[in-house]
């Protein structure tokens, strides 16, 4: 209806529409957390343990030790990524920590294979980072001082052509970003080829790292349960058992602020990890992790849980996708994803509109994480990639957000066109 109308009238009666949906409150697409009803799947949490029962195969859990986690939870967790628990650490609730403490280790210290620190010849460090992609992995390079190379990001994972440039030609380029399945924001899931490729390609720094962050593994939205190569076993077949570090958490499995973090590598990196890691702990929260252990039981018990997030989730995820399609689809404004799992949906509008988008929204009562986020030091060269967070709010909420959203990507839209007439 607004393609058959004058811009000029197809902008008034938008405007006139997203006035019409203003709100005093502000519903918040900003991140993906959880809703509150999916924190309440995990309430047993806070019941099942009691005096006495802190006791483990590692001893008792109430005391010092055990710097890298407890026997059970490394069973636990090396199952989630598929890892021997012998090479998996269990940490505190945050994967982010991990991977912030692997890197600032890494350039203080060097890892294994590595002449030393990272950068002390002066060159600097580069990293690898596909985009659109995560923010705070972004933010962690930029606190480091490490330079990001950013790489488009296709359907089955980043633009390998360029990373096996960018990885083969400069020793200073140490390492990269990946979330291999249901990326974050697209929902991405990499191909086996591409898993190939990383494990196989050529690297000028012999001490090259993939950040393998399978934070969406069992996330899923719908009954297509893809696999992905496991990345472990592709490098050590290619002889470069050293180069990927998996890292996963129960952030969005239990409870967000205090769940379970893991990392998973080869027996030199795991190794040199725990030696860093016993400079700053004593040893982790052994009463979750057993906590834990005793709610999800196991990988079965796990998918299980997970089944009920789904239940959760996959509404707000239709309502989103029916409001994009009912009032932008076949306009040119937009596209977006339809993601198979994850927490996010990407929508790519028309060049330079994102962040005028983002603020408009905003102004209307719909907070999003602001534009250019989703790409190395905020800078969307293209200004038209905005994420869409649905899991936080109520179906009905994200009705609403959806409606404003769409409203203003009309009314951004609109305006560039009567601009272009005059």
């Amino acid at each position: 209806m607004i393609e058959a109308t004058p811009p000029a009238d197809a902008l008034a009666a938008a405007e006139r529409h997203l006035d019409s949906l203003r709100r005093n409150h502000t519903i918040d697409m900003t991140r993906g957390k959880p809703a509150p009803e999916q924190l309440d799947l995990s309430d047993e949490l806070l019941a099942n343990m009691s005096p006495g029962a802190c006791v483990g195969e590692g001893g008792d859990y109430r005391n010092y030790g055990l710097g890298t986690g407890i026997p059970e939870a490394k069973r636990l967790m090396g199952a989630y990524l598929e890892m021997p628990p012998e090479h998996t650490i269990v940490a505190g609730n945050s994967s982010l920590t991990l991977m912030h403490d692997t890197l600032v280790g890494a350039v203080l210290a060097g890892v294994p294979g590595g002449a030393g620190p990272w950068g002390r010849d002066g060159a600097g460090v580069k990293f690898i980072c596909p985009a659109p992609g995560y923010d705070r992995h972004f933010a962690i390079c930029a606190k480091l001082g490490i330079e990001m190379l950013p790489v488009d990001m296709h359907a089955d994972g980043p633009d390998m052509d360029a990373v096996e440039k960018l990885a083969g030609d400069d020793p200073s380029v140490k390492g990269m970003w990946c979330v291999p399945k249901y990326s974050n924001p697209t929902g991405a899931v990499y191909a086996d080829a591409v898993v190939e490729r990383l494990a196989n390609m050529s690297c000028a720094a012999p001490d090259f790292r993939i950040m393998w962050d399978d934070a969406y593994a069992v996330h899923h939205l719908s009954d297509e349960r893809p696999i992905v190569k496991h990345i472990f076993k592709a490098c050590t077949a290619a002889g470069n058992g050293d180069r990927p570090y998996l890292f996963a958490s129960t952030s969005k499995i239990t409870y967000a602020g205090a769940g379970l973090a893991a990392l998973a590598a080869s027996p030199d990196n795991i190794a040199d990890i725990a030696r860093k890691m016993s400079f700053a702990t004593i040893g982790p929260d052994k009463i979750t992790q057993l906590r834990h252990v005793k709610f999800l039981g196991g990988m079965d018990g796990l998918a299980a849980h997970m089944e009920k997030h789904a239940a959760l989730i996959r509404p707000k995820f239709a309502a989103a996708h029916g409001v994009l399609q009912a009032r932008l689809g076949g306009t040119g404004m937009a596209t977006w994803t339809a993601p198979k799992g994850g927490y996010f949906i990407s929508a790519d509008l028309e060049d330079g509109n994102a962040a005028a988008v983002v603020r408009l929204t905003g102004e209307a009562g719909v907070a999003l994480v602001p534009a250019g986020s989703t790409f190395p030091y905020g800078r969307d060269p293209r200004d038209r990639n905005v994420r869409i967070a649905p899991t936080m709010p109520s179906v009905e909420e994200v009705t609403q957000a959806m409606e404003v959203f769409c409203a203003c990507v009309q009314v951004v839209s609109l305006r560039r066109r009567v601009a272009a007439q005059c």
